[in-house]
């Protein structure tokens, strides 16, 4: 759930692992791919495509397909799916959230409709006041050195997490404890629905084995266990032959980690069996390869600061805004934006229109969405707020104040910039001036409280929510960084953090979105104008089934691993 800043959200931390095999170097033919698309000059992720650079080496067959059939014929796959994680792969500090942990297992997980299923876990129980979850452990498990996995190592992983504060909010965790060794208490400070979600997402350590090294040789119980890591070029992993579940078919991954054009270079010469792409090489076919179109919450929308200016930070940087505070202005911008348009516009209509952070999950209000692409009908919220143009300039005025704002995108997301520039033009229309500027995140994050700012979220959480609308929690890093406040959205939401289950829980957000009064969306407060969905594209060989792709996160290419354990080759 956290905002990636730009960067896959990936990170490691510490720990002892496996033993490691010799190093190899990468394979001939990805290296000279690597090599002709440095010197054809990429830019890399957001750079300019060079689908026509062949890489030195690939096969002769048309689409290099006697790569995909060679991996066949060994039980293995090539990925080219997302960034390297940039320091490894703790589930303590950040790895797997976004996708499989690969090598650690969790208590809980999603299937492909989002429910909550056993995995570790088999069972839990949550006491009447919503205090204490007791969760039972299955006596199968074991981590692939072949130490029995038990409660002390959960209890260890949660206690690890909690201090690392790099991940997860665990706060309101009080205390772990394991009674027994298939028995996990944990406590909180206050009923918190949403901590299901953390028993999702957190993978589980050793207790025995977790030290320094952790994050580069990772022990864990998962499907998977690694063999070796090439910084900068590669990962290898092969299946777990202890893991309890299901076996995976495919014995060995290796995980490229190429830029977007070296990806798809890598996709066309057969050197890769799935890779991720941007909606700008959509359109050119690839020999036996299929485009694999996934929906996603990975939403981008702009934050306007909710103040009126003349606030301060404790570090001293500017809070409010005296144009972006006035409730028309920002109902005014939703009204304005086309969303569809900017879907097929900028996203070559790999994408959906987006009214929330959490649009198609359980927890969405679906009555959020609002009539939109309408700038007469902006105009009008505009002249009904009191703003008109006296000078005739086209640009409305208030209080001897323009309808004008700055509009921050990290510089270097060429997505993010389209859209800014894009919807700067869609509002001026209505009468509103909009500045798209780009920032490094550095300078955004000084700014970002008096400047509106596109940024991008998704997660499958609902407290994503809380932490994004939540009046208190105003200003806090790069959640809510608005300041947006309204106390009847607190009190739905501190019921839904209150209600004894998750399903329970869902009439409560959807509340707080909208009441029928109130509520976080553009037909409440409108601290938002959220612009769209990105769709996750995957080039995937024609004979590999990647199974049912759930609604994926905020996160590039990574969520795809999510099934990993369940992708087959087609019969």
């Amino acid at each position: 759930m956290r905002h990636d800043r730009g960067r896959q959200d990936v990170r490691n931390g510490s720990g002892a692992g496996i033993r490691r095999e010799k190093r190899r170097k990468l394979r001939p033919a990805v290296a000279a791919a690597l090599i002709a698309v440095a010197l054809a000059g990429c830019a890399g992720a957001e750079g300019t495509p060079a689908p026509s650079a062949k890489p030195a080496g690939a096969g002769a067959e048309t689409g290099g397909n006697a790569g995909q059939a060679a991996a066949q014929a060994k039980d293995s796959l090539i990925l080219a799916v997302g960034s390297e994680p940039e320091t490894g792969f703790d589930p303590v500090t950040g790895w797997g959230r976004y996708g499989s942990p690969l090598f650690q297992s969790t208590l809980l997980k999603r299937d492909d409709d989002l429910n909550i299923v056993n995995d570790l876990a088999t069972g839990y129980e949550v006491s009447g006041d919503g205090l204490e979850w007791t969760v039972k452990l299955r006596g199968d498990a074991v981590f692939t050195d072949g130490v029995p996995v038990t409660a002390e190592d959960v209890a260890f992983t949660f206690e690890q997490t909690a201090k690392s504060g790099a991940a997860v909010d665990l706060t309101n965790l009080e205390a772990v404890e394991a009674p027994a060794v298939d028995v996990v208490v944990f406590r909180l400070h206050s009923p918190q629905s949403t901590f299901v979600s953390l028993l999702v997402s957190t993978g589980i350590v050793p207790k025995h084995a977790y030290g320094p090294s952790y994050a580069e040789q990772p022990i864990g119980s998962g499907p998977f266990q690694l063999v070796q890591w090439d910084k900068g070029q590669q990962l290898i992993v092969e299946a777990n032959p202890n893991y309890y579940g299901r076996k995976p078919s495919f014995k060995r991954l290796t995980f490229l980690f190429l830029g977007e054009d070296a990806a798809f270079a890598a996709a066309k010469a057969g050197e890769a069996d799935v890779a991720y792409i941007p909606s700008s090489f959509s359109r050119q076919p690839v020999a036996g390869m299929t485009l694999v179109d996934v929906k996603s919450v990975d939403n981008r929308g702009i934050q306007f600061p909710y103040k009126p200016a003349g606030g301060k930070t404790s570090g001293g940087d500017p809070i409010g805004n005296d144009v972006t505070s006035d409730p028309a202005i920002r109902k005014a911008v939703n009204a304005a934006i086309d969303r569809q348009a900017l879907v097929d516009g900028v996203l070559d209509g790999y994408g959906s229109p987006a009214y929330s952070p959490s649009d198609g999950l359980p927890w969405w209000n679906p009555d959020t969405t609002v009539p939109d692409g309408d700038p007469a009908a902006a105009r009008q919220l505009l002249e009904q707020g009191g703003w008109s143009d006296p000078d005739g300039d086209g640009i409305l005025d208030k209080d001897g104040r323009r309808a004008e704002f700055t509009l921050l995108y990290p510089a270097g997301d060429v997505t993010r910039q389209s859209l800014a520039l894009a919807a700067a033009d869609m509002v001026r229309e209505a009468g509103i001036e909009i500045r798209p500027d780009g920032k490094s995140w550095e300078e955004i994050e000084k700014r970002m409280h008096a400047d509106a700012t596109l940024f991008g979220w998704g997660s499958h959480d609902p407290l994503e929510m809380d932490h994004l609308f939540r009046g208190a929690s105003g200003g806090v890093g790069y959640y809510n960084a608005g300041y947006y406040a309204n106390k009847t959205v607190d009190a739905w939401m501190d019921k839904a953090l209150a209600a004894p289950s998750e399903t329970e829980a869902l009439e409560f957000w959807k509340k707080a979105q909208w009441d029928g009064e109130t509520g976080f969306s553009a037909l409440g407060d409108a601290p938002w104008a959220w612009l769209v969905n990105l769709d996750h594209l995957y080039l995937v060989s024609d004979k590999l089934d990647v199974g049912k792709q759930r609604i994926q996160p905020h996160g590039h290419g990574w969520p795809i691993t999510d099934n990993i354990a369940d992708w087959t080759w087609k019969s």
